[in-house]
């Protein structure tokens, strides 16, 4: 997935957008938009596994702290070592996402040929 998503990265990073036409802006646009709803429902799995192996984690480190069982031990120490990937690859793709919203807001603005006002005046 880390590939695919730097791999996604350098494809936006490669293209001029104010060189491209309305029609080219309107096909980016729509799939950036797939795209972003792709990475983002993998980043929320991932935000899923990811808090669960650190409750597992903190949970069998508090079992092994009182119980003083060394299976227990073990076990947190896996848990711990798993959860380094884990918080590794979800900061991966939250970056990712975040650096997708950019291009996307840069799409947006051009599409508009810069006129801003257009593309926030909802948010006032």
């Amino acid at each position: 997935m880390e590939k695919r998503i730097k791999n996604y990265l350098g494809y936006l990073e490669g293209i001029c957008i104010p060189e491209l036409s309305e029609e080219e802006l309107a096909v980016l646009k729509s799939e950036l938009l797939n795209q972003i709803a792709f990475f983002s429902h993998e980043r929320l799995i991932h935000l899923l596994v990811t808090l669960f192996f650190a409750l597992f984690t903190v949970i069998s480190m508090a079992a092994f702290i009182i119980t003083s069982f060394l299976g227990l031990g073990v076990l947190s120490l896996l848990f711990l070592v798993l959860l380094i990937p884990y918080i590794r690859h979800y900061y991966i793709l939250e970056n990712s996402v975040q650096k997708m919203y950019v291009f996307y807001d840069r799409i947006a603005v051009e599409s508009f040929k810069g006129d801003r006002n257009l593309i926030f005046s909802n948010f006032r």
